[in-house]
């Protein structure tokens, strides 16, 4: 590849650069930091850079015998802020709760990043333990590449940030409610929530009762794919087209009164077409989103804040932060948080693909365009909450069914922000999803970066 910088190349093509020799991960990271350095003044999107150990990490990569087998060589990658870094505080959104003693070792999937060559060159900010589908914190809100007054989602809106800015190929985040897949549609990303069990979490008492998972951002399929195989442990895997599937159309919202707008609805009937276009068979699919999972999924929600709230004080977090927490602790104390609960919705979930015929189901990915880039930890818990079911009611139900779902580009709202559709598979589907969404960048290739 010839070019003066490696900033805005695919996690792939720098890994094979690095590979044959074409590069080293010594200068690719270089070109990077120098990218943040110059763009993240404006965005907001790293909580801290490492700067020189990232250059230290990336010649050891290249000191390193044996490139080959390393599928992410050289490849700078972020980390989100909850995650553990080693030698680095964790930080979770918030001072009042960030890990006072740095961490002593990676978490599982930052160990596995590592292991496949790629170099960690900073973490990424998020909202006050993850709570919010907006980014930001006292020093002021994380902003969307493509428009900076807009956010960039959240809780992994800084992940989402750097991947759409090019200040690195490839982020890791964490989805608890959407926290992948809103900042990947509100970014014009590629965000897989893998499903239950597939990825290691082990954030201890820090997971939402089972809520969360671990996943990348990207601006390509291949890259997703690529991030996807490493942090499950699995071999990297060439995606297929597949057969012909029964894909079930959705508009209904999971919460009562949210519709999608114009822009949103448009996408869908985009995507369906292109799915039609490339063989699939499309049908009317609406899931029936009873009351009692909106109870479960919100009694949840708050019952995980106030279970990362322990030694904490209270005093010293958000305003918003601490009314989730005392409805937390009010759903622990009513019995609202079971998990027999989400173990018959997730049965039931899996029953709908069956009993509809469906393989896939295709939703919007979000209802409105993405809020303005505003100081949200200084509103009312009541404007969060409203702000948050507005904008991005579509992901939380499959998070509380442990079912894989990716976010997928297809194209942009007039105002010029990009637009995206959902995909929901049953268990063990991600293959699946991937390559679907692979066919849409292939009928539809979307802008990669937005220029900022």
């Amino acid at each position: 590849m010839e070019s003066t910088t490696w900033v805005g190349a695919t996690a792939k093509q720098i890994a094979r650069a690095v590979r044959r020799g074409d590069t080293n991960a010594t200068q690719v990271v270089a070109d990077h930091l120098e990218q943040i350095a110059i763009s993240d003044p404006a965005l907001g999107a790293f909580r801290l850079v490492r700067g020189g150990e990232a250059i230290t990490e990336a010649e050891k990569v290249d000191d390193q015998e044996d490139l080959a087998n390393l599928p992410l060589a050289g490849v700078p990658v972020a980390v989100k802020e909850n995650t553990a870094v080693a030698g680095l505080p964790t930080w979770n959104g918030s001072a009042a709760a960030r890990t006072s003693e740095v961490a002593e070792q990676d978490h599982e999937v930052v160990r596995r990043l590592r292991g496949a060559g790629a170099v960690v060159v900073g973490v990424t900010k998020m909202p006050e333990m993850g709570l919010w589908a907006t980014t930001d914190d006292a020093d002021g809100p994380a902003r969307n590449p493509w428009d900076l007054d807009r956010t960039p989602g959240g809780s992994s809106g800084g992940s989402a940030a750097a991947v759409a800015a090019g200040l690195v190929p490839i982020a890791q985040g964490n989805d608890g409610l959407g926290s992948i897949r809103i900042p990947a549609a509100c970014c014009g990303l590629v965000g897989l929530k893998p499903g239950r069990g597939v990825v290691p979490v082990d954030f201890g008492d820090m997971d939402w009762f089972g809520l969360v998972e671990n996943g990348v951002l990207t601006t390509t399929v291949a890259d997703a794919a690529l991030g996807f195989s490493v942090l499950a442990g699995q071999p990297p895997v060439k995606l297929v087209e597949p057969s012909k599937l029964r894909v079930g159309v959705s508009l209904r919202s999971p919460v009562a009164g949210v519709k999608p707008d114009e822009a949103n609805v448009s996408a869908v009937t985009k995507a369906a077409k292109l799915l039609v276009d490339a063989g699939h068979d499309t049908l009317r699919a609406d899931p029936k989103y009873p009351a009692s999972v909106a109870l479960g999924v919100l009694a949840t929600w708050f019952a995980g804040a106030y279970r990362n709230s322990e030694g904490l004080d209270l005093r010293s977090l958000q305003p918003r932060t601490q009314r989730h927490i005392r409805l937390g602790k009010a759903a622990i104390r009513a019995g609202l948080v079971r998990e027999s609960q989400r173990a018959a919705w997730r049965e039931r979930s899996i029953r709908f693909f069956a009993d509809r015929g469906v393989d896939v189901l295709l939703t919007p990915a979000l209802a409105t365009a993405p809020p303005p880039a505003l100081s949200f930890s200084s509103l009312s818990w009541v404007n969060n909450m409203q702000a948050n079911a507005k904008y991005a009611p579509y992901q939380a139900p499959w998070n509380f069914a442990g079912l894989p779902a990716i976010v997928v580009p297809v194209g942009f709202r007039p105002d010029g922000l990009p637009l995206a559709v959902q995909l929901v598979g049953p268990p063990d589907s991600e293959l699946l999803l991937l390559s679907l969404a692979g066919q849409f960048e292939l009928q539809n290739p979307w802008q990669r970066h937005a220029l900022v």
